[in-house]
């Protein structure tokens, strides 16, 4: 069995998700030889969610591994002891079955740290495509959408042609990317579009997005949960610096 450890990262969807990853790995995460980024996908976070609540005793790995390992023939060679940290991305998907701003909550409490049993949950407002929704004409502070499935298309039609092909992003696309989420996480809690200082809480994201956007005008503050990992994992200032 190999000695290697292992960074899980857990994904809604098997396409688009898988695109930003492996894309995102040529730039980031790369620095250790010993440690492998394993991405897999199972489906909408409530399905997940709920497996987990029928059974207490279930473990997210264990969950996963017998779930998905026909899919992922490397989860075979896997035990727990050698997953070093687990992240789990997902959509706030205001429209998928079983979702409400209560569970969600909840979800947010319970998969609160990469290093135990059921990971660390990031969550992208709406899609996961809100990655790519950028444009140079548009304010990307402001930017909101409806948490529907025609979002995709929303987007399609609202993103520079540079960030719309998700195999092909470039160092210099990420550091736009990175930048311009970074800020807006900080301004969706404070009013302030600049680079945050220290660790965003994604519940504190999910508290604001609800008082200030959901609640009032039935739509969420765009923002994808990429960046906001990247600099949960390397630490604002580090992050920071490496994009300059």
């Amino acid at each position: 069995m190999s000695n290697k450890t292992y960074i899980l990262m857990v994904f809604e969807g098997e396409k688009t998700e898988k695109q930003i990853s492996d894309n995102m790995t040529k730039y980031f995460l790369n620095e250790s030889i010993n440690t492998v980024v394993y991405g897999f996908h199972c489906g909408e976070i409530y399905s997940l969610y709920n497996k987990l609540q029928n059974d207490p005793d279930l473990e997210l790995f264990s969950l996963l591994k017998e779930n998905l390992q026909h899919k992922n023939m490397e989860l075979q060679n896997i035990n727990s002891e050698q997953v070093a940290e687990m992240y789990l991305f997902f959509d706030y998907d205001g429209h998928a079955a079983g979702a409400n701003d209560k569970t969600l909550t909840e979800m947010l409490e319970l998969f609160n740290n990469e290093t135990e049993d059921y990971g660390k949950l990031y969550i992208s407002y709406p899609m996961v495509e809100a990655i790519k929704h950028l444009k140079a004409t548009n304010d990307f502070k402001t930017l909101v959408a409806p948490s529907e499935p025609n979002y995709k298309n929303i987007v399609s039609h609202n993103a520079d042609n540079r960030f719309k092909n998700l195999t092909m992003l470039t160092v210099d696309d990420w550091k736009v990317i990175i930048d311009k989420n970074c800020k807006k996480a900080n301004y969706i809690l404070t009013d302030n579009f600049s680079f945050p200082l220290s660790e965003i809480n994604q519940n504190e994201i999910f508290d604001k997005q609800k008082q200030k956007y959901i609640r009032i005008y039935n739509k969420v503050a765009v923002l994808s949960a990429f960046p906001i990992f990247l600099a949960d994992y390397y630490g604002y200032n580090i992050l920071r610096e490496k994009i300059k």
